[in-house]
């Protein structure tokens, strides 16, 4: 059905398209029938519990932050079988994001190319939209970065402020270091501030966990541009901080051979594009963490075959948000199964 629609759907502009699609997963997620029909049309019948960060996620696939960056549909998101779901990525205050157009699909190439810039309503927006209960079974985590206008040198400020916000409600908690859309923002991957950063981070995480007794794991999502000597840096500063997983990867400012007439687009380019590097970076990670570092893998799961190849590299867990688009919800079942 969804092969049906796509063609349509895509006759129209990607970010109003993807304002009516959360909409409609917000109301599903509002009505029980509802929410009892797309589970029963969608969700994987049988699938394996993963053991992960110290939770235990009902199957391998979630959808990544950036699909439902202000929670508003994440219950009814979750009905199509989602293990997990990220949401985010959120700032403390609300902010406009880059100018539209910034949302760009290349159907010929199977990717989308985004400079979206984290808009978004703002942490205790977001917060509200979280409060109640949570579906059954799902993992909860929340994706946070730093504000448009807060400096590099102040940016511990923002992710402590909202480690405090969303601990209480979260599973788990994934730094945003890794947007190319947001000026500046990829230097805390360099060694020195992502020591720092992270040194901060982990002990404002390490007082919430002994305030609310509960475990809170947090994950750093890095980009796939790094150089070997780059991710060498980094991994050796998360390795030694204490933090308990990585999301790898982010999207990327590389183009390749792109044929679409949209490639030239300035932003982040997810999708088939980055299925390799991707997965490049992910057999690197595993290599020299020694499998110490779990890995949820992310860019370019279009099929079963490449989350496959993710798993195999040394991922543990994976995300989609560029296959769901071209794929449609079956993609969920066809990965978890």
């Amino acid at each position: 059905m969804y092969q049906l629609l796509r063609p349509i759907l895509f006759k129209f502009d990607p970010e109003k398209v993807h304002n009516y699609t959360l909409g409609l997963m917000r109301l599903v997620g509002a009505l029980a029938p509802l929410r009892g029909f797309v589970r029963q049309l969608f969700a994987p019948q049988a699938t394996k519990p993963v053991q992960a960060f110290g939770l235990t996620f009902k199957n391998k696939i979630g959808l990544a932050a950036g699909y439902d960056k202000d929670g508003l549909a994440w219950r009814g998101l979750a009905c199509l079988g989602f293990g997990h779901i990220e949401i985010g990525t959120i700032t403390p205050l609300p902010q406009e994001g880059n100018p539209k157009p910034r949302i760009f699909r290349l159907p010929e190439d199977h990717a989308i190319i985004n400079r979206m810039g984290f808009p978004g309503r703002g942490a205790q927006f977001v917060l509200r939209q979280l409060q109640g209960g949570k579906p059954r079974g799902l993992i909860l985590g929340v994706n946070i970065g730093k504000g448009k206008e807060t400096s590099i040198e102040n940016a511990a400020l923002n992710y402590v402020t909202l480690i405090n916000t969303f601990a209480p409600i979260a599973d788990y908690l994934a730094i945003n270091i890794s947007s190319p859309n947001t000026i500046g923002l990829r230097r805390l991957q360099n060694r020195d501030h992502l020591n720092s950063l992270l040194a901060d981070i982990v002990i404002a995480r390490d007082q919430k966990s002994k305030d609310l007794d509960k475990n809170i794991p947090l994950l750093v999502k890095i980009s796939p541009d790094l150089t070997d000597q780059e991710l060498e840096d980094a991994l050796e500063a998360i390795l030694g901080s204490g933090v308990d997983g990585i999301i790898a990867t982010n999207t990327t400012t590389a183009r390749g051979n792109l044929i679409s007439s949209e490639r030239n687009q300035q932003g982040g380019l997810s999708g088939k594009p980055l299925t390799s590097s991707s997965t490049e970076i992910i057999k690197k990670i595993h290599l020299r963490s020694q499998g110490r570092l779990p890995i949820i893998a992310a860019g370019g799961i279009m099929s079963a075959n490449e989350a496959k190849e993710k798993l195999e590299a040394g991922a543990i867990l994976v995300q989609i948000f560029s296959g769901l688009v071209f794929r449609g919800p079956r993609l969920i079942r066809e990965i978890a199964e």
